[in-house]
Protein backbone atom coordinates (compact mmCIF):
# COMPACT_ATOMS: atom_id res chain seq x y z
CA UNK A 1 0.00 0.00 0.00
CA UNK A 2 1.49 3.52 -1.03
CA UNK A 3 2.55 5.24 2.22
CA UNK A 4 1.11 8.23 1.22
CA UNK A 5 -2.62 7.01 0.12
CA UNK A 6 -3.16 3.87 2.05
CA UNK A 7 -6.63 3.44 3.16
CA UNK A 8 -7.69 2.09 6.66
CA UNK A 9 -10.64 0.29 7.45
CA UNK A 10 -13.20 0.58 11.05
CA UNK A 11 -16.61 -0.82 11.21
CA UNK A 12 -19.44 -1.76 8.47
CA UNK A 13 -20.35 1.95 7.91
CA UNK A 14 -21.24 2.89 4.71
CA UNK A 15 -18.29 5.18 4.75
CA UNK A 16 -16.34 2.22 5.01
CA UNK A 17 -18.09 -0.11 2.25
CA UNK A 18 -17.55 2.57 -0.18
CA UNK A 19 -13.67 2.39 0.38
CA UNK A 20 -13.45 -1.14 0.32
CA UNK A 21 -15.48 -1.11 -3.29
CA UNK A 22 -12.88 1.55 -4.33
CA UNK A 23 -10.44 -0.51 -3.03
CA UNK A 24 -11.41 -4.07 -4.84
CA UNK A 25 -11.95 -1.62 -7.87
CA UNK A 26 -8.34 -1.08 -7.44
CA UNK A 27 -6.72 -4.21 -7.00
CA UNK A 28 -8.42 -5.69 -9.86
CA UNK A 29 -7.26 -3.23 -12.12
CA UNK A 30 -3.65 -3.70 -10.44
CA UNK A 31 -4.11 -7.59 -10.63
CA UNK A 32 -5.16 -7.60 -14.40
CA UNK A 33 -1.95 -5.69 -15.03
CA UNK A 34 0.04 -7.98 -12.90
CA UNK A 35 2.85 -9.99 -15.38
CA UNK A 36 2.69 -7.86 -18.16
CA UNK A 37 6.03 -6.86 -19.58
CA UNK A 38 7.37 -4.84 -22.58
CA UNK A 39 6.71 -7.49 -25.05
CA UNK A 40 7.67 -5.19 -28.05
CA UNK A 41 10.06 -2.09 -28.07
CA UNK A 42 9.81 -0.21 -31.25
CA UNK A 43 13.24 2.09 -30.91
CA UNK A 44 13.89 5.20 -32.81
CA UNK A 45 10.45 5.82 -34.45
CA UNK A 46 10.13 8.62 -36.52
CA UNK A 47 7.95 11.30 -35.04
CA UNK A 48 7.29 13.79 -37.44
CA UNK A 49 7.03 17.70 -36.77
CA UNK A 50 5.16 20.01 -38.16
CA UNK A 51 7.60 21.77 -39.62
CA UNK A 52 9.35 19.07 -41.00
CA UNK A 53 11.62 17.71 -39.03
CA UNK A 54 12.03 14.28 -37.61
CA UNK A 55 12.18 13.50 -33.84
CA UNK A 56 12.61 10.10 -32.62
CA UNK A 57 11.10 7.92 -29.88
CA UNK A 58 11.47 4.51 -28.12
CA UNK A 59 7.37 2.50 -27.92
CA UNK A 60 7.15 0.01 -25.59
CA UNK A 61 4.41 -1.90 -25.56
CA UNK A 62 2.27 -4.44 -22.95
CA UNK A 63 2.30 -8.09 -24.50
CA UNK A 64 -1.23 -8.32 -23.72
CA UNK A 65 -4.22 -7.06 -26.09
CA UNK A 66 -5.12 -3.74 -25.76
CA UNK A 67 -6.14 -0.94 -26.48
CA UNK A 68 -4.20 1.20 -23.86
CA UNK A 69 -3.58 4.54 -22.93
CA UNK A 70 -0.52 6.20 -23.59
CA UNK A 71 2.12 7.73 -21.76
CA UNK A 72 4.77 9.95 -22.86
CA UNK A 73 8.04 11.46 -21.91
CA UNK A 74 9.80 13.89 -23.59
CA UNK A 75 13.58 14.34 -22.30
CA UNK A 76 17.23 16.18 -23.69
CA UNK A 77 18.86 13.40 -21.47
CA UNK A 78 18.83 10.17 -23.50
CA UNK A 79 15.87 7.65 -23.85
CA UNK A 80 17.15 5.67 -20.64
CA UNK A 81 14.20 6.38 -18.19
CA UNK A 82 13.02 2.82 -17.04
CA UNK A 83 9.49 2.02 -18.74
CA UNK A 84 8.81 -1.54 -17.47
CA UNK A 85 6.51 -0.49 -13.89
CA UNK A 86 4.14 1.59 -16.62
CA UNK A 87 4.14 -0.67 -18.93
CA UNK A 88 3.06 -3.65 -16.61
CA UNK A 89 0.77 -1.43 -15.22
CA UNK A 90 -1.24 -1.55 -18.59
CA UNK A 91 0.64 1.59 -20.84
CA UNK A 92 2.15 2.40 -23.98
CA UNK A 93 4.94 4.27 -22.96
CA UNK A 94 6.84 6.67 -25.11
CA UNK A 95 10.07 7.95 -24.37
CA UNK A 96 11.12 10.19 -27.11
CA UNK A 97 14.32 12.51 -27.61
CA UNK A 98 13.94 16.45 -27.74
CA UNK A 99 14.72 18.13 -30.60
CA UNK A 100 18.55 18.63 -31.52
CA UNK A 101 19.42 15.54 -28.92
CA UNK A 102 21.09 12.10 -29.30
CA UNK A 103 18.68 10.49 -31.95
CA UNK A 104 16.17 12.85 -32.55
CA UNK A 105 17.16 15.67 -36.12
CA UNK A 106 16.88 19.44 -35.35
CA UNK A 107 19.28 22.04 -33.42
CA UNK A 108 19.08 21.76 -29.56
CA UNK A 109 17.01 25.08 -28.14
CA UNK A 110 17.89 25.77 -24.50
CA UNK A 111 15.99 27.27 -21.98
CA UNK A 112 17.73 30.31 -22.12
CA UNK A 113 16.61 30.50 -24.87
CA UNK A 114 12.82 32.85 -24.99
CA UNK A 115 11.49 31.12 -28.81
CA UNK A 116 12.10 27.56 -28.89
CA UNK A 117 9.87 24.66 -30.54
CA UNK A 118 9.09 23.00 -27.45
CA UNK A 119 5.54 23.82 -27.31
CA UNK A 120 5.06 22.52 -30.04
CA UNK A 121 6.80 19.69 -30.68
CA UNK A 122 4.76 18.20 -27.43
CA UNK A 123 1.76 18.77 -28.55
CA UNK A 124 2.78 17.04 -31.91
CA UNK A 125 4.39 14.15 -30.31
CA UNK A 126 1.09 13.71 -27.81
CA UNK A 127 -1.08 13.68 -30.89
CA UNK A 128 1.12 11.44 -32.27
CA UNK A 129 1.30 9.24 -29.44
CA UNK A 130 -2.58 9.04 -29.25
CA UNK A 131 -2.47 7.88 -32.69
CA UNK A 132 -0.39 4.99 -32.31
CA UNK A 133 -1.41 1.22 -32.94
CA UNK A 134 -3.64 -0.34 -29.71
CA UNK A 135 -3.91 3.13 -28.37
CA UNK A 136 -6.93 4.60 -26.86
CA UNK A 137 -6.54 7.82 -27.79
CA UNK A 138 -5.20 8.86 -24.11
CA UNK A 139 -2.54 10.19 -23.40
CA UNK A 140 -0.41 11.38 -20.11
CA UNK A 141 2.69 12.98 -19.78
CA UNK A 142 5.62 12.66 -16.86
CA UNK A 143 9.12 13.52 -15.68
CA UNK A 144 11.26 16.06 -13.36
CA UNK A 145 13.44 18.67 -14.01
CA UNK A 146 13.96 19.53 -17.56
CA UNK A 147 11.35 16.51 -18.46
CA UNK A 148 8.75 18.64 -16.74
CA UNK A 149 9.77 21.88 -17.86
CA UNK A 150 9.36 20.67 -21.55
CA UNK A 151 5.51 19.12 -20.01
CA UNK A 152 4.63 23.16 -19.00
CA UNK A 153 5.63 24.27 -22.46
CA UNK A 154 2.74 22.18 -24.15
CA UNK A 155 0.41 22.20 -21.80
CA UNK A 156 -1.03 25.47 -22.48
CA UNK A 157 -1.37 24.54 -26.22
CA UNK A 158 -4.08 22.22 -24.75
CA UNK A 159 -3.19 19.35 -27.55
CA UNK A 160 -6.68 17.03 -27.42
CA UNK A 161 -5.95 14.06 -26.77
CA UNK A 162 -3.66 15.09 -23.36
CA UNK A 163 -5.74 14.20 -20.03
CA UNK A 164 -3.39 14.24 -17.07
CA UNK A 165 0.50 15.59 -16.21
CA UNK A 166 3.00 14.52 -13.76
CA UNK A 167 4.89 17.04 -14.32
CA UNK A 168 7.50 17.76 -10.48
CA UNK A 169 10.28 19.55 -9.93
CA UNK A 170 10.82 22.79 -12.00
CA UNK A 171 10.46 26.55 -11.01
CA UNK A 172 8.60 29.12 -12.92
CA UNK A 173 11.47 31.48 -13.92
CA UNK A 174 15.03 30.71 -15.37
CA UNK A 175 15.69 33.21 -12.87
CA UNK A 176 14.48 30.63 -9.89
CA UNK A 177 17.06 28.16 -11.01
CA UNK A 178 20.35 30.36 -11.76
CA UNK A 179 19.43 32.91 -8.92
CA UNK A 180 19.97 36.54 -9.21
CA UNK A 181 22.11 37.54 -12.33
CA UNK A 182 24.53 35.31 -12.94
CA UNK A 183 24.94 31.42 -13.30
CA UNK A 184 25.09 28.76 -10.41
CA UNK A 185 28.49 27.27 -11.08
CA UNK A 186 28.34 24.02 -9.19
CA UNK A 187 25.26 23.11 -11.08
CA UNK A 188 25.18 24.77 -14.08
CA UNK A 189 28.90 23.90 -15.16
CA UNK A 190 28.70 20.55 -14.26
CA UNK A 191 25.36 20.60 -16.44
CA UNK A 192 26.22 21.24 -19.80
CA UNK A 193 29.88 19.84 -19.27
CA UNK A 194 28.68 16.41 -18.37
CA UNK A 195 25.70 15.95 -19.72
CA UNK A 196 24.37 18.74 -22.36
CA UNK A 197 27.29 19.63 -24.15
CA UNK A 198 28.89 16.06 -25.27
CA UNK A 199 26.29 15.01 -27.17
CA UNK A 200 26.17 19.03 -28.91
CA UNK A 201 30.07 18.35 -29.59
CA UNK A 202 29.54 14.93 -30.80
CA UNK A 203 26.82 16.12 -33.38
CA UNK A 204 28.79 19.24 -34.70
CA UNK A 205 32.35 17.22 -34.82
CA UNK A 206 33.47 19.48 -31.99
CA UNK A 207 36.40 19.23 -29.56
CA UNK A 208 36.15 16.14 -27.42
CA UNK A 209 34.74 14.64 -25.08
CA UNK A 210 31.80 13.06 -26.64
CA UNK A 211 30.39 11.02 -24.30
CA UNK A 212 29.06 12.03 -20.88
CA UNK A 213 31.15 9.32 -19.68
CA UNK A 214 34.53 10.83 -20.77
CA UNK A 215 33.34 14.38 -19.93
CA UNK A 216 32.82 12.75 -15.88
CA UNK A 217 36.08 11.70 -16.07
CA UNK A 218 37.76 15.03 -17.06
CA UNK A 219 35.61 16.82 -14.21
CA UNK A 220 36.63 14.68 -11.45
CA UNK A 221 40.47 15.05 -12.69
CA UNK A 222 40.41 19.04 -12.47
CA UNK A 223 38.30 20.08 -14.71
CA UNK A 224 35.90 21.21 -12.07
CA UNK A 225 38.11 23.34 -9.94
CA UNK A 226 39.32 25.01 -13.72
CA UNK A 227 36.14 25.60 -15.28
CA UNK A 228 34.17 26.51 -11.78
CA UNK A 229 36.96 29.55 -10.26
CA UNK A 230 37.00 30.36 -14.07
CA UNK A 231 36.31 34.30 -14.21
CA UNK A 232 34.47 35.75 -16.15
CA UNK A 233 32.12 33.29 -17.17
CA UNK A 234 31.92 35.40 -20.67
CA UNK A 235 35.18 34.35 -21.88
CA UNK A 236 34.16 30.66 -20.99
CA UNK A 237 35.24 28.63 -24.06
CA UNK A 238 32.27 28.21 -25.80
CA UNK A 239 33.39 24.34 -26.11
CA UNK A 240 31.62 24.43 -22.21
CA UNK A 241 28.03 25.27 -23.64
CA UNK A 242 28.27 22.95 -26.89
CA UNK A 243 25.99 24.95 -29.40
CA UNK A 244 24.12 26.65 -26.98
CA UNK A 245 27.15 29.20 -26.61
CA UNK A 246 25.39 31.98 -28.31
CA UNK A 247 22.00 31.49 -26.24
CA UNK A 248 23.64 31.33 -22.78
CA UNK A 249 26.04 34.27 -23.42
CA UNK A 250 23.31 36.17 -24.32
CA UNK A 251 21.57 35.73 -20.87
CA UNK A 252 24.53 36.36 -19.52
CA UNK A 253 24.67 40.02 -20.50
CA UNK A 254 21.06 40.37 -20.09
CA UNK A 255 20.27 38.06 -17.07
CA UNK A 256 17.21 40.17 -16.17
CA UNK A 257 15.63 38.66 -19.22
CA UNK A 258 13.54 35.65 -18.23
CA UNK A 259 12.59 33.26 -21.37
CA UNK A 260 10.23 31.01 -19.37
CA UNK A 261 7.03 32.81 -18.26
CA UNK A 262 5.53 29.07 -17.02
CA UNK A 263 3.56 31.17 -14.96
CA UNK A 264 1.72 33.06 -18.07
CA UNK A 265 1.09 29.14 -19.50
CA UNK A 266 -0.76 27.75 -16.56
CA UNK A 267 -3.89 30.03 -16.91
CA UNK A 268 -4.31 28.02 -20.79
CA UNK A 269 -3.61 24.85 -18.95
CA UNK A 270 -6.48 22.26 -18.73
CA UNK A 271 -5.48 19.03 -17.35
CA UNK A 272 -4.53 18.45 -13.83
CA UNK A 273 -1.31 17.54 -12.79
CA UNK A 274 0.80 15.56 -10.34
CA UNK A 275 3.78 17.85 -8.75
CA UNK A 276 6.69 16.09 -6.39
CA UNK A 277 9.26 18.02 -5.14
CA UNK A 278 11.78 18.00 -2.06
CA UNK A 279 12.38 20.69 0.72
CA UNK A 280 15.95 20.02 -0.45
CA UNK A 281 15.38 20.37 -4.01
CA UNK A 282 17.16 23.12 -5.74
CA UNK A 283 13.77 23.60 -7.87
CA UNK A 284 11.50 23.74 -5.45
CA UNK A 285 10.30 26.81 -5.74
CA UNK A 286 7.88 24.49 -8.36
CA UNK A 287 5.37 24.78 -5.64
CA UNK A 288 4.62 27.98 -7.09
CA UNK A 289 3.55 26.53 -10.49
CA UNK A 290 1.15 24.25 -8.09
CA UNK A 291 -0.56 27.39 -6.47
CA UNK A 292 -0.95 28.81 -9.86
CA UNK A 293 -2.94 26.13 -11.97
CA UNK A 294 -4.79 25.57 -8.46
CA UNK A 295 -5.76 29.19 -9.24
CA UNK A 296 -5.94 29.42 -12.66
CA UNK A 297 -5.68 27.12 -14.15
CA UNK A 298 -8.32 26.77 -17.63
CA UNK A 299 -10.83 23.76 -16.22
CA UNK A 300 -11.93 23.45 -12.80
CA UNK A 301 -10.49 19.76 -13.11
CA UNK A 302 -7.41 21.46 -13.76
CA UNK A 303 -7.89 23.82 -10.40
CA UNK A 304 -9.36 20.96 -8.20
CA UNK A 305 -7.63 18.03 -9.84
CA UNK A 306 -4.01 19.12 -9.42
CA UNK A 307 -2.20 18.21 -6.38
CA UNK A 308 1.74 18.44 -4.74
CA UNK A 309 3.54 16.35 -2.18
CA UNK A 310 6.75 17.78 -1.04
CA UNK A 311 9.65 15.35 0.69
CA UNK A 312 12.05 15.97 2.66
CA UNK A 313 14.19 15.12 -0.77
CA UNK A 314 16.99 16.58 -2.91
CA UNK A 315 16.35 17.20 -6.27
CA UNK A 316 17.17 13.25 -6.67
CA UNK A 317 16.22 10.98 -5.86
CA UNK A 318 12.76 11.72 -4.92
CA UNK A 319 11.12 9.11 -2.75
CA UNK A 320 14.56 7.63 -0.52
CA UNK A 321 14.36 7.77 3.25
CA UNK A 322 18.19 8.97 3.43
CA UNK A 323 19.36 12.16 2.39
CA UNK A 324 22.91 12.70 2.42
CA UNK A 325 23.66 11.64 6.26
CA UNK A 326 20.16 12.11 7.00
CA UNK A 327 17.97 9.50 7.78
CA UNK A 328 14.45 11.09 8.08
CA UNK A 329 12.75 7.20 8.93
CA UNK A 330 10.74 4.54 7.17
CA UNK A 331 7.96 7.04 6.19
CA UNK A 332 10.22 9.16 4.02
CA UNK A 333 10.68 6.65 1.83
CA UNK A 334 7.09 6.44 -0.96
CA UNK A 335 7.23 4.32 -4.51
CA UNK A 336 6.81 7.84 -6.37
CA UNK A 337 6.56 5.24 -9.57
CA UNK A 338 3.65 3.54 -8.06
CA UNK A 339 2.02 6.90 -6.89
CA UNK A 340 2.31 8.45 -10.52
CA UNK A 341 0.69 4.85 -11.90
CA UNK A 342 -2.52 5.38 -9.30
CA UNK A 343 -2.50 9.29 -10.72
CA UNK A 344 -2.55 7.99 -13.99
CA UNK A 345 -5.27 5.00 -13.35
CA UNK A 346 -7.72 7.62 -11.72
CA UNK A 347 -7.50 10.12 -14.36
CA UNK A 348 -6.73 8.01 -17.53
CA UNK A 349 -8.58 4.56 -17.42
CA UNK A 350 -11.11 5.94 -14.31
CA UNK A 351 -10.23 3.82 -11.99
CA UNK A 352 -12.01 4.25 -8.74
CA UNK A 353 -8.61 4.24 -6.50
CA UNK A 354 -9.51 7.38 -4.73
CA UNK A 355 -7.10 9.74 -6.02
CA UNK A 356 -10.30 12.66 -6.51
CA UNK A 357 -10.14 12.03 -2.34
CA UNK A 358 -6.74 12.83 -2.02
CA UNK A 359 -5.26 16.12 -0.12
CA UNK A 360 -4.19 19.21 -2.67
CA UNK A 361 -1.25 18.97 -0.73
CA UNK A 362 0.76 16.20 0.68
CA UNK A 363 3.66 17.40 2.87
CA UNK A 364 6.56 15.84 5.71
CA UNK A 365 7.17 17.11 8.56
CA UNK A 366 11.03 17.01 8.88
CA UNK A 367 12.06 17.05 12.92
CA UNK A 368 8.74 15.25 13.81
CA UNK A 369 9.49 12.93 10.50
CA UNK A 370 5.90 12.40 9.42
CA UNK A 371 3.36 13.27 6.42
CA UNK A 372 0.58 15.57 6.98
CA UNK A 373 -2.44 16.02 4.47
CA UNK A 374 -3.33 20.02 3.96
CA UNK A 375 -6.08 21.87 2.04
CA UNK A 376 -3.37 23.85 0.55
CA UNK A 377 -0.29 26.14 0.47
CA UNK A 378 0.64 27.54 2.01
CA UNK A 379 -0.82 27.02 5.37
CA UNK A 380 -3.93 29.77 6.21
CA UNK A 381 -3.33 28.39 10.19
CA UNK A 382 0.56 29.59 10.06
CA UNK A 383 1.42 32.32 12.25
CA UNK A 384 4.61 34.86 12.23
CA UNK A 385 6.80 34.24 15.17
CA UNK A 386 9.53 37.04 14.99
CA UNK A 387 12.97 36.43 16.47
CA UNK A 388 15.40 39.70 16.53
CA UNK A 389 19.42 39.15 16.18
CA UNK A 390 20.97 40.25 19.59
CA UNK A 391 24.50 40.15 20.38
CA UNK A 392 27.41 42.36 22.40
CA UNK A 393 29.39 42.57 18.66
CA UNK A 394 30.66 39.47 18.68
CA UNK A 395 28.73 36.92 16.77
CA UNK A 396 31.28 35.31 14.66
CA UNK A 397 31.20 31.25 14.73
CA UNK A 398 28.67 29.36 16.65
CA UNK A 399 31.09 29.82 20.04
CA UNK A 400 30.32 33.99 19.73
CA UNK A 401 27.37 35.68 21.57
CA UNK A 402 24.91 35.80 18.76
CA UNK A 403 21.33 35.56 20.19
CA UNK A 404 17.84 34.74 18.74
CA UNK A 405 15.44 36.65 21.45
CA UNK A 406 11.88 37.68 21.38
CA UNK A 407 11.96 41.12 21.39
CA UNK A 408 14.86 43.65 19.69
CA UNK A 409 17.23 45.45 22.56
CA UNK A 410 20.51 47.38 22.40
CA UNK A 411 21.88 48.77 18.97
CA UNK A 412 24.99 47.20 18.67
CA UNK A 413 26.75 45.60 14.94
CA UNK A 414 28.40 42.40 14.09
CA UNK A 415 31.43 42.57 11.72
CA UNK A 416 33.11 39.84 9.45
CA UNK A 417 34.88 40.04 6.05
CA UNK A 418 34.37 38.67 2.88
CA UNK A 419 37.05 37.45 0.64
CA UNK A 420 35.54 36.04 -2.86
CA UNK A 421 39.03 34.83 -3.20
CA UNK A 422 38.05 32.82 0.28
CA UNK A 423 34.52 32.21 -0.01
CA UNK A 424 32.20 30.00 2.20
CA UNK A 425 32.21 26.83 0.69
CA UNK A 426 29.37 24.98 -0.32
CA UNK A 427 28.05 21.65 1.83
CA UNK A 428 26.86 19.14 -0.51
CA UNK A 429 27.10 16.11 -2.44
CA UNK A 430 29.93 14.90 -5.29
CA UNK A 431 26.67 15.09 -8.10
CA UNK A 432 26.01 18.96 -6.97
CA UNK A 433 22.65 18.47 -5.68
CA UNK A 434 21.90 20.13 -2.40
CA UNK A 435 20.86 17.52 0.57
CA UNK A 436 20.35 18.25 4.21
CA UNK A 437 24.06 19.09 5.52
CA UNK A 438 25.95 18.96 9.32
CA UNK A 439 27.42 22.58 9.06
CA UNK A 440 30.09 21.70 11.71
CA UNK A 441 32.89 22.00 9.05
CA UNK A 442 31.81 25.46 9.12
CA UNK A 443 32.05 26.59 12.75
CA UNK A 444 35.23 27.67 12.77
CA UNK A 445 34.76 30.80 10.22
CA UNK A 446 35.21 34.09 11.03
CA UNK A 447 33.06 35.40 8.08
CA UNK A 448 29.72 33.67 9.44
CA UNK A 449 27.65 35.33 11.97
CA UNK A 450 25.90 33.00 13.84
CA UNK A 451 22.78 33.82 16.03
CA UNK A 452 20.48 31.12 18.33
CA UNK A 453 17.94 31.02 20.65
CA UNK A 454 17.71 29.17 23.64
CA UNK A 455 16.85 25.76 23.90
CA UNK A 456 13.22 24.90 23.32
CA UNK A 457 10.76 24.26 26.13
CA UNK A 458 8.65 23.05 23.42
CA UNK A 459 8.62 21.50 20.27
CA UNK A 460 7.72 24.15 17.43
CA UNK A 461 6.90 23.52 13.87
CA UNK A 462 8.18 26.32 11.14
CA UNK A 463 5.95 25.58 7.74
CA UNK A 464 6.04 27.86 5.27
CA UNK A 465 8.37 30.47 3.76
CA UNK A 466 10.86 32.42 6.61
CA UNK A 467 11.42 35.68 5.77
CA UNK A 468 14.86 37.73 7.20
CA UNK A 469 14.85 41.19 7.50
CA UNK A 470 18.42 42.68 7.53
CA UNK A 471 19.79 46.09 8.36
CA UNK A 472 22.98 45.70 6.90
CA UNK A 473 25.85 47.88 5.05
CA UNK A 474 28.89 47.07 2.96
CA UNK A 475 32.25 48.78 1.65
CA UNK A 476 31.68 47.46 -1.36
CA UNK A 477 29.51 49.00 -3.98
CA UNK A 478 27.80 45.11 -4.19
CA UNK A 479 27.53 42.28 -2.66
CA UNK A 480 25.74 39.12 -1.15
CA UNK A 481 24.27 38.21 1.66
CA UNK A 482 23.04 34.95 2.28
CA UNK A 483 21.16 33.83 5.18
CA UNK A 484 20.16 30.11 6.32
CA UNK A 485 17.39 28.64 9.20
CA UNK A 486 19.23 25.73 11.00
CA UNK A 487 18.14 23.00 13.45
CA UNK A 488 20.64 22.79 16.54
CA UNK A 489 20.52 19.38 18.36
CA UNK A 490 21.31 19.44 21.68
CA UNK A 491 24.36 16.83 20.16
CA UNK A 492 25.88 19.99 18.73
CA UNK A 493 24.59 18.50 15.44
CA UNK A 494 23.42 21.42 13.34
CA UNK A 495 21.00 20.21 10.21
CA UNK A 496 20.25 23.26 7.71
CA UNK A 497 16.53 23.52 6.99
CA UNK A 498 15.84 26.58 4.58
CA UNK A 499 18.70 29.27 3.16
CA UNK A 500 17.74 32.68 0.88
CA UNK A 501 19.98 35.22 -0.43
CA UNK A 502 20.28 38.77 -1.83
CA UNK A 503 22.21 40.48 -4.43
CA UNK A 504 22.49 43.61 -3.23
CA UNK A 505 22.63 45.53 -6.86
CA UNK A 506 19.28 43.76 -7.00
CA UNK A 507 17.71 44.34 -4.22
CA UNK A 508 14.79 46.12 -5.83
CA UNK A 509 14.38 43.57 -8.76
CA UNK A 510 16.77 42.31 -11.61
CA UNK A 511 14.85 44.90 -13.88
CA UNK A 512 16.10 47.72 -11.52
CA UNK A 513 19.67 47.44 -10.53
CA UNK A 514 21.13 49.94 -7.95
CA UNK A 515 24.56 49.70 -6.29
CA UNK A 516 24.97 50.18 -3.02
CA UNK A 517 26.75 53.52 -1.67
CA UNK A 518 29.60 52.11 0.86
CA UNK A 519 28.62 52.46 4.45
CA UNK A 520 24.78 53.06 4.08
CA UNK A 521 22.57 51.19 5.61
CA UNK A 522 20.39 49.25 4.09
CA UNK A 523 16.92 47.29 5.08
CA UNK A 524 17.40 43.75 2.81
CA UNK A 525 14.18 41.22 2.47
CA UNK A 526 15.38 37.70 1.94
CA UNK A 527 12.91 35.03 1.34
CA UNK A 528 13.91 31.58 2.62
CA UNK A 529 13.31 28.81 0.27
CA UNK A 530 10.25 26.95 1.74
CA UNK A 531 10.29 24.03 4.78
CA UNK A 532 8.78 22.09 6.73
CA UNK A 533 10.44 21.08 9.85
CA UNK A 534 9.66 20.47 13.81
CA UNK A 535 12.35 21.98 15.78
CA UNK A 536 12.25 19.28 19.07
CA UNK A 537 12.55 20.22 22.68
CA UNK A 538 15.82 21.49 23.63
CA UNK A 539 16.55 21.81 20.07
CA UNK A 540 17.90 25.76 18.99
CA UNK A 541 16.75 27.33 15.77
CA UNK A 542 19.52 29.13 14.04
CA UNK A 543 20.22 31.77 11.71
CA UNK A 544 23.61 32.05 10.13
CA UNK A 545 24.50 35.35 8.24
CA UNK A 546 27.40 35.35 5.65
CA UNK A 547 28.05 36.88 2.19
CA UNK A 548 28.57 33.58 0.45
CA UNK A 549 28.25 29.92 -0.68
CA UNK A 550 30.40 28.91 -3.51
CA UNK A 551 30.20 27.38 -5.68
CA UNK A 552 26.35 26.82 -5.09
CA UNK A 553 25.93 30.15 -5.81
CA UNK A 554 29.11 32.31 -7.84
CA UNK A 555 30.84 34.69 -5.98
CA UNK A 556 29.80 38.18 -5.38
CA UNK A 557 33.45 39.95 -6.88
CA UNK A 558 32.48 42.90 -4.27
CA UNK A 559 33.09 45.57 -7.30
CA UNK A 560 30.42 48.10 -9.83
CA UNK A 561 31.34 45.81 -12.74
CA UNK A 562 29.80 43.82 -14.55
CA UNK A 563 30.03 40.14 -12.65
CA UNK A 564 29.79 38.28 -15.41
CA UNK A 565 32.06 40.11 -17.76
CA UNK A 566 34.63 41.59 -15.28
CA UNK A 567 37.20 39.24 -13.45
CA UNK A 568 38.58 41.57 -11.02
CA UNK A 569 37.68 40.40 -6.87
CA UNK A 570 37.49 42.65 -3.92
CA UNK A 571 37.33 42.24 -0.37
CA UNK A 572 34.24 43.86 1.49
CA UNK A 573 33.93 44.79 5.26
CA UNK A 574 30.39 43.86 6.38
CA UNK A 575 28.25 45.15 9.17
CA UNK A 576 25.23 43.98 10.51
CA UNK A 577 23.48 45.88 12.40
CA UNK A 578 20.74 45.26 15.17
CA UNK A 579 18.86 46.51 17.96
CA UNK A 580 15.55 48.91 18.41
CA UNK A 581 16.31 51.47 15.67
CA UNK A 582 17.33 48.81 13.15
CA UNK A 583 15.48 45.44 14.08
CA UNK A 584 16.99 42.83 12.05
CA UNK A 585 15.07 39.81 12.36
CA UNK A 586 13.63 36.42 11.13
CA UNK A 587 9.80 35.96 10.92
CA UNK A 588 8.81 32.23 10.65
CA UNK A 589 5.85 31.00 9.99
CA UNK A 590 4.76 28.73 12.83
CA UNK A 591 2.14 25.95 13.04
CA UNK A 592 0.35 26.10 16.34
CA UNK A 593 0.37 23.13 18.43
CA UNK A 594 -3.05 22.39 18.35
CA UNK A 595 -3.45 22.21 14.51
CA UNK A 596 -0.67 20.33 13.52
Amino acid sequence: MNPIHGLTFGGATAGSWRRARLLISSLIAVLSAAGMRAAEVERDLAVPMRDGVILRAHVFRPDAPGPYPVLVLRTPYGKGTQADAYVKAGYIVVLQDARGRHASDGAYESFYRAETHDAMDGYDTVEWAAKLRDSTGKVGTFGISYDAFLQWRLAPLRPPSLVAMAASSIPPRLTDLEGPGTIRPGRRLNWFYNTMSPDMRQRSAGVEPHTSAAAKKLWDAGEDQRLMNFLPWQNLPDSVWGDEADGVKEWLRQPHLEPWKLLDGVREVAVPNLNVVGWYDHCNESIELHQAIVREGKTETARQGSQLIIGPWSHVPHGARKQGAVDFGAEASVDLVQAKIRWFDYWIKGVANGVNRDAAVRIFVMGANRWRDEPGWPLARARSQTFFLDSAGHANTPAGDGRLVAAARAAAVDRYRYDPKDPVPTLWSKAMYTQPTDQQPLARREDILTYQTAPLAEPMEVTGNAEVILYADSSAPDTDFFVRLIDVAPDGTTRDVAMGMVRARYRDGLDRPKLLRPGEVIEFKIRLRPTSNEFQRGHRIRLDVTSSDFPNYDRNHNTAADQNADARLVTAEQTVHHGATRPSRIILPVIPHQTR
